[in-house]
């Protein structure tokens, strides 16, 4: 599955920002980090505790945190896109398994909490001792007494 991709501004910048993500979550970066406050520290008696050794701190934390930010939301996002996909081959993969939840990553915030809740109510009801069991409960809309609104569909590609 290797593709080769031409070297453009994007993908140097990709390939930067994932080396300086993988870094700054290495012991090495805490203890640079550790070291800088604690050398901020020790230096406030020097400058009397003045308003620019405050800044100093201030300006350098404001300026990393903005950047992290970006960086692990960009690390978040694609971890979020490889454990997707990798569930969606899961459930391609494996023999008689719904994937009415396929694609569930682009329901709205409501519909997820909905449907958060139908499973909710089925896992109550398998547990029960007058609820179906486990291999019994085929389906959210079987155990809710739902109805889907549109009929489960049936693409398999052979392998």
């Amino acid at each position: 599955m290797e593709t080769k991709q031409t070297p453009g501004p994007g993908n140097r910048l990709e390939r930067f920002s994932q080396r300086v993500s993988q870094w700054t979550g290495s012991s090495t970066a805490f203890g640079i980090a550790l070291a800088f406050v604690l050398l901020w520290a020790i230096t406030g008696p020097v400058f009397h505790f003045s308003q620019g050794w405050q800044m100093v701190i201030n300006t350098g934390t404001t300026i990393a945190t903005f950047l992290m930010v970006f960086l692990i939301q960009r690390a978040q996002n694609k971890e979020a896109r490889a454990v997707q996909l990798k569930l969606n081959e899961i459930v391609a993969a494996l023999e008689g398994a719904s994937n009415r939840l396929v694609g569930a990553e682009e329901l709205s915030e409501d519909e997820l909490h909905a449907l958060h809740e139908r499973y909710l109510r089925l896992a109550e009801q398998v547990q029960s001792r007058h609820g179906p069991a486990l291999k019994q409960a085929v389906s959210v809309e079987e155990t809710t007494g739902s109805v889907p609104t549109a009929p489960p569909a049936k693409t398999r590609t052979s392998r």
